[in-house]
């Protein structure tokens, strides 16, 4: 069986740089070489960097950024998600596109593939708006998931918020097995349903993190995003089998 060729935006990300251990020979250009801001530009370096998959993870990440100005996640989370649907959809390349779970309201979790979705906050908004492109080229995947680093990198977490997140180790060995896949439409990927306070602790139980609520910061932050895992388990369990 031919190892596909893979080729990675945002691999100086966290879970990019995650990815291209787990993944040797991975394609992940800076984006000196491959901007998803310029398609002209992507189309000069496809033709000398061909692949077979395109796993789009480059994106403006955080939502107090973006509720302030989200002019630079209309310009990469957006538009630059169009030009990697084009790209994908001109060469036949299969696409895996990383989205969040922050697209769903937080009021009914944890929520399956097939629930409503609708973003309480700027950021989500750009990233649904990503997978609006993405569903217009049948060959992809929306990967809807939510991880952090191996070490929780604050003094408190959200006692009062519902997550499936896990660290972005655990999260870029689940994506593996989709990424050299075949599977096309919509997977959750994540842990168990808990706080994300009750996650950062599990991280290294001797460290001291504190508490915060959702209504202490300065950005919309939704109550349940926990995510319904069956579809994966299902897809993972079938290619084991």
């Amino acid at each position: 069986m031919t190892t596909p060729r893979v080729l990675l935006t945002g691999g100086s990300g966290l879970l990019g740089s995650k990815l291209q251990t787990l993944l040797p020979g991975i394609d992940a250009p800076g984006t000196e070489a491959f901007d998803v801001r310029d398609l002209p530009g992507m189309e000069t370096y496809f033709a000398q960097h061909p692949a077979d998959v395109l796993i789009h993870a480059a994106a403006i990440t955080s939502p107090p950024l973006v509720e302030e100005d989200p002019a630079p996640a209309l310009d990469t989370n957006v538009i630059g998600t169009a030009n990697v649907v084009k790209l994908c959809a001109k060469h036949g390349i299969r696409l895996v596109y990383i989205s969040t779970d922050y697209v769903f309201s937080g009021e009914n979790g944890p929520y399956s593939e097939e629930d409503p979705v609708f973003p309480v906050n700027k950021y989500a908004w750009s990233k649904l708006a990503g997978e609006c492109a993405v569903r217009l080229y049948d060959n992809s995947l929306i990967v809807r998931t939510t991880f952090g680093p191996d070490e929780f990198p604050y003094p408190k977490a959200f006692a009062d918020q519902w997550t499936s997140r896990e660290s972005v180790s655990a999260i870029a060995a689940k994506l593996v097995p989709l990424i050299t896949g075949d599977a096309i439409g919509v997977v959750h990927v994540g842990g168990p349903r808990r706080t994300v306070l009750e996650y950062a602790r599990s991280l290294d139980p001797s460290k001291e993190i504190g508490e915060i609520r959702r209504d202490e910061v300065g950005f919309p932050v939704p109550r349940d995003v926990s995510l319904n895992l069956d579809r994966y388990e299902r897809l993972v369990g079938a290619a084991d089998e």
